[in-house]
């Protein structure tokens, strides 16, 4: 089997301490056995690449629920990109709306009276005592281009609404673990059938695509896969928006449950 995998960070390769120390037995034999891991996440640019360099992942990564896809120079051989193109490490997809676009819809929320705070209205710090961050990954984490993470005050009929008016905008809503989150027409699914389309362009057929996720904000990313796999939240529970849908469950939570189907899957 020639397999590519696709994974969500938060809740999923990284507990709720941001580790994937739990995840080590699964992820050196990923590495022994050349397969790309793909990380698709809410995370930004540089918070991927921080992990990613803990992690000597060299693969495509997708940052922001889908907002761009990142593909290392020369991966799927000579590029294909703007010659005139600045960037020197990647060719990028952008994907999603400018994040100005996003601020703006967030100002136009709270004007029509619900109580929104986006990641762009928070100091480093707020951000950090939010997440649990450290100060360092906190100012990675403001570092938005495509998603804007918000929290709010309300019940969930207000919730229902901000949900309808961001349609209205032609913008959307998403849960992920932590953070509700903006974004423009973006999703976590289109990013991975444009990166999926490139390994079959370089590879050919015969290619088995897997995805872990944990989360309502993964949803896309599962139906996108041939062997969508679901982790445990912390409480043991799975996210009631992807049950029933057929799914593989991983049977534990987090880096732990990523690592046993991990295993499986490895074994084939």
């Amino acid at each position: 089997m020639a397999l590519v995998i696709f994974t969500d960070l938060d809740g999923t390769l990284l507990d709720s301490a941001y580790s994937f120390q739990a995840a080590l037995p699964a992820l050196g034999q990923v590495l022994r056995a050349s397969v790309p891991c793909v990380i698709c996440s809410g995370k930004t640019a540089v918070e991927i690449e921080y992990y990613r360099n803990m992690l000597q992942n060299r693969d495509p990564f997708s940052c922001e629920n889908g907002g761009a896809v990142f593909v290392p120079k020369g991966y799927f051989g000579p590029s294909e990109a703007d010659p005139a193109a600045t960037e020197t490490l990647y060719d990028i997809i952008r994907l999603g709306a400018p994040y100005a676009t996003l601020r703006e819809a967030v100002g136009a929320l709270r004007a029509k009276g619900y109580a929104l705070t986006g990641f762009g209205d928070m100091s480093v710090e707020e951000v950090a005592a939010l997440t649990g961050l450290p100060l360092d990954q906190a100012a990675m984490a403001k570092a938005r281009e495509f998603d804007e993470p918000f929290v709010m005050e309300g019940d969930n009929h207000d919730k229902a609404e901000v949900v309808r008016a961001a349609r209205e905008m032609g913008l959307a809503v998403s849960q992920g673990s932590l953070l509700s989150h903006l974004t423009g027409g973006n999703d976590k699914g289109k990013a991975v059938a444009i990166i999926a389309g490139l390994f079959k362009k370089a590879n050919g057929s015969g290619l088995t695509f897997a995805a872990l996720g944990n989360s309502s904000a993964d949803l896309s990313m599962l139906e996108a896969v041939d062997v969508p796999i679901i982790v445990q939240r912390p409480d043991g529970t799975y996210d009631p928006h992807l049950q029933g849908k057929g799914f593989i469950e991983a049977g534990g939570s987090g880096p732990a449950g990523w690592t046993s189907a991990v295993l499986r899957l490895l074994q084939g």
